[in-house]
């Protein structure tokens, strides 16, 4: 498939934490010559920036550094710990923070031709008009492992129990939520399910 720049192409890929989602959208990104934003990424800067500096009015904060932040600056090892990993699931049940978030993401979408945004409420929320949309499943044990190799490397005192348990709890909590909630989009006639085995 070739693209001619004047065109315009929005890929959606939403899935379970480690399921290969952010993967896969990197590779179609990368083959095509798209522009990849990760929407975990950002939840995940948002969670450590309010972690961090603990602001009175957070939404306010999230504002102003989501109005100057980079993509280059989701880049951060910090991002990935357990803790940043439950406190984003805490954030993402919030409506204003996720607004907040929201807009940052149909900016992007709609300032390139070609975009892949990668998350959990892609297809349904942010970009339910998508060309193309994708959904990753992965069983928590394979999830895990994933995860904790990636972990391990960064922080060799980690435990693959503690990355299990967060990673189940951060599921459990974006499926259940009552705002945005992870789920496979019902009017999606381009959904592709992938099952990862490895």
């Amino acid at each position: 498939m070739k693209l001619k720049k004047h065109h315009k192409l929005v890929i959606a890929a939403d899935g379970s934490a480690a399921s290969g989602k952010t993967t896969g959208a990197k590779l179609i990104a990368k083959k095509y010559g798209m522009k990849f934003l990760s929407s975990g990424l950002l939840y995940r800067y948002a969670s450590y920036q309010l972690l961090k500096f603990e602001p009175k009015n957070e939404v306010f904060f999230l504002k102003k550094k989501f109005n100057k932040l980079k993509l280059s600056q989701l880049i951060n090892k910090k991002f990935h710990s357990p803790e940043i990993s439950e406190h984003t699931s805490i954030i993402a049940k919030q409506k204003k923070i996720r607004n907040v978030l929201k807009i940052f993401q149909k900016k992007f979408a709609k300032k390139h031709n070609k975009v892949v945004i990668e998350g959990r409420d892609i297809q349904t929320v942010i970009l339910p008009n998508a060309d193309i949309k994708f959904f990753f499943k992965c069983s928590l044990n394979v999830a895990a492992r994933r995860r904790f190799k990636e972990l391990k490397k960064r922080n060799k005192n980690i435990k693959l129990m503690d990355v299990k348990k967060a990673m189940r709890i951060r599921d459990y909590l974006d499926k259940k939520r009552k705002i945005s909630p992870l789920i496979q989009s019902k009017k999606c006639c381009n959904c592709a399910v992938r099952q990862n085995k490895y």
